[in-house]
């Protein structure tokens, strides 16, 4: 059902030009008009660092009463911080946790593990820049509207995000996208327009 709103193309039939007027209809609209008409640029964030810094003073014992562990990367890809929006170095101390990343009133209320580095700071990225982070995973990109509903999914290469960003914001109805690992699960990163 959401799938529709993703095509983002105005061809269909095999490969025939529709009219807007005999386009799909959502709510009564043709889906043509919801497509705005220009590319917007946009702005990924990490979390914010005030939110997890105290954690790193707890012991290991207060840290699992959280359901929260201590770890230490042992491989270069594979520890990717969630404030940073960097991957941990070998050697480099982090706590996985679980965190609520999409706090909303909806079914699609969600969290799911995450690492922060206990070297971290705040992710400073320019507007569509992308953290290499993400280039070279499989990214689950998800489009909510401005009340938490999901309003499509898709999957891509880190290395094409950008025409799935794009593709997806090209739709007003979507407010906000959240970036996940697609193989692992875990929430990386939320995708706003500049």
């Amino acid at each position: 059902m959401h799938a529709a709103i993703l095509t983002g193309s105005r061809r269909g039939n095999g490969g025939k030009k529709r009219s807007a007027s005999r386009g799909p209809q959502r709510q009564g609209r043709p889906l043509d008009s919801m497509i705005l008409e220009s590319a917007m640029s946009f702005q990924i964030t990490g979390l914010p660092l005030s939110q997890f810094s105290p954690l790193f003073a707890l012991s290991d014992e207060e840290l699992a009463r959280r359901g929260a562990i201590r770890v230490t990367a042992d491989q270069s890809l594979g520890f990717p911080c969630r404030v940073s929006l960097q991957d941990a170095a070998v050697g480099e101390r982090l706590i996985l946790l679980n965190y609520e990343h999409l706090p909303v009133a909806t079914p699609y209320r969600s969290r799911h593990a995450i690492y922060v580095r206990q070297s971290a700071t705040e992710a400073q990225l320019a507007i569509d820049e992308v953290p290499q982070l993400l280039r070279p995973r499989l990214l689950s990109v998800r489009a909510f509207d401005a009340q938490g509903m999901m309003k499509a999914a898709d999957v891509a290469p880190g290395t094409a995000i950008e025409n799935l960003i794009e593709q997806m914001f090209s739709h007003a109805a979507v407010a906000f996208l959240h970036v996940h690992n697609a193989k692992w699960g875990c929430y990386a990163a939320r995708v706003d327009r500049a």
